[in-house]
């Protein structure tokens, strides 16, 4: 008796559907790099926003002073965030590489 090994693949695996594919491609898109990508990119952008507001104060142009230490707390509230992200992660990392197999 032959079986062909395809039937057997078929039946034991279901096709997906086009909305299942769309799905793996955008987990495969949304990965770990673009993620950290993403991130610094948003760190980078409160970074600029603050130094933009110092520097229109500075040069007496029209923005309030509480204006400018909002964007100031808030790029270094992220700066902070990401530096214990990174610090978690390295942790980690190292705990890991601690363990014996």
């Amino acid at each position: 008796m032959l079986i062909n090994n395809n039937v057997i693949k078929s039946a034991a695996l279901p096709e997906r559907s086009q909305e299942q594919n769309q799905a793996v491609s955008q987990l495969k898109e949304n990965n770990f790099g673009t993620f950290l990508n993403h991130a610094i990119n948003e760190i980078n952008s409160a970074q600029v926003q603050s130094d933009e507001a110092t520097q229109k104060f500075l040069n007496g142009q029209n923005i309030e002073l509480h204006d400018v230490m909002i964007s100031a707390q808030k790029a270094a509230i992220t700066m902070q965030a990401a530096l214990e992200i990174r610090n978690k992660a390295v942790e980690a990392y190292q705990e890991m590489m601690r363990m014996q197999i």
